[in-house]
């Protein structure tokens, strides 16, 4: 068959199954297999594809109508414009995500400190994108950890990156204390929100990542609590929110002494990042 040909079967398959935007995560597959640049494979659709390879796309599509997300069938995730090591071990980086990103830039920095980093996709291209900073990434979960060591090694960022095990504040050691930036994406659905959310993410992402169990702010109250004791003066703390939490994210910061507390919107117009600064 050609690859027009199991393009099309793969389609119809997929849109039989209900999956969104069926005809694009069709194509992905394919280049994925066919190991070409999506932006060539319409290249390739007229010529015949090995029998094999005919088989391990149909297994995928198969996976894809069981709602398994593309990114896990493909062990990749494209993030603020670089390929990312991801698994179902880590939460997917998504486009708002690139939102916190920007914030952080804004500002310069020289050490930075990711909390539940994850893939390890925010410290990274921080880290990539600041090329004489330095950072640390803390997780609770020694297999995330593993997708970031590898994230870290492809991107060749070993010798300016840390990946400690650990629940927030805990990880860090003691010469891991200060920094003038700390950034966190934590789980931010509540519990009663979790029904709510689309199979691939409810059920193939890992849960610890999505919610924390009850109102989806208790992340946010370790973080903020813990933050000034590991900021410099005139450090920065940066966390990305659920849509409806940027005010209750932006009274603990104040309660605990930050200034300068902002809320960032998205591309979408929601509330998406609150930072504040550190006074000392």
């Amino acid at each position: 068959m050609t690859g027009s040909e199991i393009l099309a079967e793969a389609t119809r398959k997929l849109v039989d199954a209900g999956i969104p935007d069926a005809g694009r995560d069709a194509r992905r597959l394919l280049a994925h297999v066919l190991k070409v640049p999506m932006g060539r494979l319409t290249l390739f659709l007229p010529e015949d594809v090995d029998p094999e390879l005919t088989v391990i796309y149909r297994v995928l599509i198969e996976r894809r109508t069981e709602r398994v997300p593309v990114s896990h069938l493909t062990g990749r995730r494209m993030f603020y414009g670089r390929d990312f090591i991801v698994s179902k071990d880590v939460l997917d980086p998504r486009p708002e995500t690139e939102t916190l990103i920007e914030t952080a830039l804004a500002a310069p920095f020289g050490r930075v400190l990711d909390l539940g980093t994850g893939s390890g996709c925010i410290l990274l291209t921080l880290l990539l994108e600041n090329e004489t900073a330095e950072g640390v990434g803390a997780d609770l979960s020694s297999d995330a950890l593993n997708v970031a060591y590898w994230n870290s090694n492809a991107l060749g960022l070993e010798p300016r990156s840390t990946l400690l095990a650990g629940s927030w504040y805990e990880a860090l050691g003691p010469d891991e204390q200060y920094f003038d930036l700390i950034v966190s994406n934590p789980p931010y659905i509540a519990l009663s929100e979790m029904f709510g959310l689309e199979p691939e993410v409810r059920d193939h992402e890992p849960r610890m990542a999505l919610t924390d169990g009850s109102d989806g702010l208790s992340a946010y109250r370790v973080i903020t609590a813990g933050a000034p004791h590991h900021l410099l003066e005139g450090g920065r703390l940066i966390v990305e929110i659920g849509p409806t939490q940027g005010q209750a994210v932006s009274d603990m910061m104040r309660t605990v002494g930050f200034n300068n507390v902002q809320i960032t919107c998205d591309l979408d117009g929601r509330d998406r990042v609150v930072q504040g600064v550190w006074a000392g």
